[in-house]
């Protein structure tokens, strides 16, 4: 058996916030191997950031402790970080340093003689394909760049073992790919040890063993073998004749049901223990289907989740009347350009009222400043774009108060709670007295932020943040609802809630327009764009876009892989 690198044993942290007490960490103990690749998961708020800063000697446990390579973590914290790699959440980087210069400060904060630092950033840019943005500013990298760059400052003294905290957030599913091609080159070549929180079911699949974290207790942990057994005989497909979308909303809310998600245009769903799916009153028989890892941890979830009484409310809105089929965005030979660049270009397409439409593309391919020239908060340089029936180069102030936004990075204010950031932006929509009361009672109900209503907004959990922000798009009941990368960053549970409550605003005639970077995501939509480099790359409903492929993701990287060649 090969000889653990780091060992946590009985590791315990809380925290005090907004004058009472969070319990980060309770009692944790486990092991990672040499030269293997551990996963630790778990929902938002699970304790993975707070157990890697312990680990890396950043913070002290109230409790028990961490043993990395041989040393204690807390007491020999200097020599630990100096045999490590550390890469935390969004990167790390110095944002007004260049890429070269980013990589010069590293290797000067972990000490590597300048003798070596020519082979070593040679190594780093080949390994990465950083070596043509090399003078680039880190800011004005895509975010696919920044993901490799902070992962380049994490090895510039290449470490024993690497700690990377959901490294992968926020990145499109080729950079995800690259990403891991060079973990895995890594842990064969030199045996590197690796501990990683993700979101990414896919990739906890790929490790050798897995840690799942629930409100700082361990809930399980083994190879993802173990979890993927769990399911078994409980795992089933079902294919219906209309839009998926509605039935795996109702499969969601029925409590005989643990998970239900949309697959290749079927409806993906784990049944609780003992349940077949004739107890579910399905339109079409179900067929079995082998388990995924993803299977097994929705029920480890949802055993721990059920214990609580914990449930996921849907909400309500102001159905908006319209003819069926009529268009309420209409875009033509959109332009946008910075300069000499152009970020967006000749873009053209129409969405339907109600239709929940996706925007995909890689990181730097249009998708957020396409977003704000749609949402009226960047002017396009040419084109025509019309928008709830203004033209946004005439009305833009008009048509901003039929749409809701909620931005791909947490725009609300930190410093106040959450129930002060609902009244802020009830009143910059202009609703007041009784109105502005009712929809902010709303909001706490139907986005289960009671519990959280004065704490400050800065200190949630990515998956509060995420309810707060959709809250706050939805205070005045637009027409249409711009979600730039919703998702980004938060675990399958809350992905899940969200994309019901989604469903149910589209049901009630609200539409949807939406990026994201989980390529399942784009199974809930009715029809998605897929752009890169400005330019549409392909239009149409999940089923044309996937063709023959097995998935939307293995559909999307081949759109990007032939382009780039042909580029």
């Amino acid at each position: 058996m090969s000889r653990a690198d780091l060992e946590v044993r009985g590791v315990s942290k809380s925290f005090q916030r907004s004058g009472r007490s969070i319990q980060a960490l309770d009692n944790v103990s486990f092991s990672v191997s040499r030269g293997s690749v551990t996963g630790l998961l778990g929902p938002d708020g699970a304790g993975k950031t707070t157990l890697i800063r312990i680990a890396a000697g950043l913070l002290l446990p109230d409790a028990g402790g961490c043993s990395v390579l041989g040393l204690d973590a807390a007491a020999e914290s200097l020599a630990v970080q100096s045999r490590i790699g550390y890469m935390p959440q969004r990167f790390g980087l110095y944002e007004d340093l260049s890429v070269q210069e980013n990589l010069d400060l590293y290797a000067d904060l972990q000490g590597v003689p300048k003798t070596l630092r020519p082979e070593r950033f040679e190594d780093l840019s080949r390994m990465t394909g950083l070596g043509p943005f090399v003078k680039r500013l880190a800011g004005r990298l895509s975010g696919g760049m920044k993901q490799k760059l902070g992962l380049a400052c994490a090895l510039i003294k290449l470490p024993e073992l690497l700690l990377l905290d959901e490294p992968t957030v926020g990145v499109d599913p080729l950079s995800r790919r690259e990403l891991w091609e060079i973990v895995y080159n890594l842990v064969q070549e030199r045996s590197l040890t690796v501990l990683l929180s993700t979101a990414y079911m896919d990739e906890a699949q790929r490790c050798e063993h897995a840690v799942v974290l629930y409100e700082g207790r361990l809930l399980g942990q083994g190879p993802p073998s173990e979890f993927v057994e769990a399911a078994r005989n409980r795992t089933f497909e079902v294919q219906p004749s209309g839009p998926p979308r509605a039935l795996q909303a109702r499969l969601a809310g029925d409590p005989k049901v643990v998970d239900a998600s949309i697959t290749t245009g079927c409806v993906h769903f784990v049944t609780a223990k003992g349940v077949q799916p004739s107890a579910l009153d399905l339109p079409v028989a179900a067929e079995p289907r082998e388990p995924s890892f993803e299977d097994g941890f929705m029920i480890l979830l949802h055993q721990a989740r059920r214990a609580e009484g914990t449930h996921l409310e849907q909400g309500a809105i102001r159905r908006h009347p319209g003819q069926a089929g009529e268009s309420i965005i209409k875009v033509r030979g959109l332009e946008r350009r910075f300069g000499d660049f152009y970020a967006v270009q000749d873009l053209s397409f129409e969405v339907g009222r109600g239709e929940i439409f996706g925007l995909l593309g890689p990181n730097g391919a249009g998708k957020s400043t396409t977003f704000r020239m749609l949402c009226g908060l960047l002017p396009p340089t040419g084109g025509r774009l019309e928008v709830a029936g203004y033209d946004l180069r005439k009305a833009p102030s008009k048509a901003r108060k039929r749409i809701g936004y909620m931005a791909q990075k947490f725009s609300q204010y930190g410093q106040l709670s959450v129930r002060e950031n609902l009244r802020f932006f009830s009143s910059a929509y202009g609703l007041a007295g009784k109105e502005r009361k009712d929809r902010l009672a709303w909001a706490l109900n139907a986005l289960n932020l009671e519990t959280s209503a004065d704490a400050n907004a800065g200190q949630l959990p990515f998956g509060v943040k995420q309810r707060l922000a959709l809250a706050c798009a939805l205070m005045h009941q637009p027409e249409i609802l711009f979600l730039d990368e919703p998702t980004s960053g938060v675990d399958p549970l809350a992905r899940r809630a969200f994309w019901r409550r989604i469903t149910t605003l589209s049901e009630q005639g609200v539409t949807i327009i939406v990026t994201t970077h989980f390529m399942e995501e784009a199974e809930y939509c009715d029809r998605m764009l897929i752009m890169m480099r400005g330019r549409l790359l392909a239009l149409g409903a999940p089923d044309e876009i996937r063709g023959d492929a097995a998935s939307i993701e293995e559909a999307f990287i081949r759109l990007i892989e032939s382009r780039r060649e042909a580029a």
